[in-house]
């Protein structure tokens, strides 16, 4: 318990008070985020680096306090952080092509699946499946890291989103874990959440600095760790009767739909706009103006209230996921993906509407 705690203020702290020297560097070296285009949800040049002080935070809180005696695998996993770090950085100061950056992610995810056994085994019941083989579970699970990963890197588009996303999600993930004694997965969400927590002290609005994607990647592969391992270990406490009478209170018997509703701001936003370009046959790394985000702000939201929204949304979400748990995951699942559906399409009739009638009165 005492790990987890100074994990937090740990991460917390540190990148705290790193981050006003490294918005000071980023101004003095020109190394800013420029509003150059009508995507840009920002009007003022603003430092993009503060992932540095994230990813800061999280490195040195995680092995400062995690107990390595039971974290073998730890190695393998601040590798990843380090390839995720290294291409958000490259990326924000000089940008990568799309297939490159991809390249790394797959390195990244790799190392994970291969060497830290961050792996989906099962189906856990859903469609029926549960046991995968094992070619089609290293491919299903490198794909789900990098799903996750673009998920978030897509999401960071308004001040103060990606930031408190993160919170929710290590913060609901790192409580599970904690009652079910998996304490070092429990240590990396809370050296997120504090991480996270200290950034959204100058990014909310007026922005001062923004994660780029040196910090939008980290927090996607981390949130993919840990919705993996909350999947895995989910499923083996409900498969084990020993570890079931001990730790049963805890489990869910529709984990899938449990770690959807946790993520489900990231993974629908990412499956709505992909699609949408598709459909219109571009790439999915197209950038455009379609997000929700950008739908709010069309609405006439400021990117406070935008962020405020979402927030409130996907706490929505979660607790929609853990009250109709009797409905099993695969009605579970539709219900939520119905749910989101249904309150964008919404969002984005409103918000055409409101973009005609300022055109109109213009």
């Amino acid at each position: 318990m005492y790990n987890i705690i100074l994990s937090f203020i740990t991460a917390f702290t540190l990148t705290y008070f790193a981050i006003p020297s490294i918005i000071h560097i980023a101004r003095v070296k020109h190394l800013c985020d420029d509003p150059d285009d009508d995507r840009r949800a920002h009007t003022e040049s603003t430092p993009s680096l503060g992932g540095i002080g994230i990813f800061a935070g999280v490195i040195f809180s995680i092995i400062m306090w995690t107990p390595f005696n039971v974290f073998s695998d730890l190695q393998y996993i601040l590798c990843s952080f380090i390839i995720m770090f290294l291409i958000g950085a490259k990326d924000d100061i000089l940008p990568m092509s799309p297939r490159t950056k991809l390249m790394g992610e797959v390195f990244a995810a790799a190392i994970l699946v291969f060497l830290s056994h961050v792996q989906l085994t099962s189906f856990y019941g859903f469609l029926g499946i549960y046991e995968l083989p094992y070619a089609i579970s290293i491919a299903i699970s490198i794909f789900t890291i990098l799903v996750i990963i673009n998920a978030f890197n897509l999401i960071d588009g308004i001040n103060g989103l990606s930031g408190s996303l993160a919170v929710i999600m290590s913060v609901a993930f790192g409580t599970w874990f904690f009652f079910v004694d998996r304490l070092e997965l429990a240590i990396v969400a809370y050296t997120l959440a504090g991480a996270s927590l200290a950034f959204l002290k100058y990014n909310y609005s007026p922005a001062k600095i923004f994660m780029g994607d040196t910090g939008s990647l980290l927090l996607g592969l981390i949130a993919s760790i840990l919705a993996i391992k909350f999947l895995e270990v989910n499923d083996f406490i409900n498969q084990d009767s020993s570890t079931f009478e001990k730790y049963g209170k805890y489990a869910f018997p529709v984990g899938p739909a449990i770690a959807i509703g946790i993520l489900v701001l990231p993974l629908f936003d990412t499956l709505r706009v992909f699609t949408k370009r598709a459909m219109k046959g571009q790439s999915p790394f197209h950038p455009d103006r379609t997000h929700i985000h950008h739908m709010l702000l069309d609405y006439g939201f400021s990117h406070m209230k935008s962020t405020f929204v979402l927030v409130v949304t996907n706490i929505f979400f979660i607790l929609v996921a853990i009250y109709f748990q009797f409905l099993g995951p695969f009605k579970l699942i539709v219900l939520i993906l119905v749910i989101a559906i249904i309150l964008s399409t919404i969002l984005n009739i409103a918000s055409q509407k409101k973009v005609e009638q300022r055109k109109l009165t213009a």
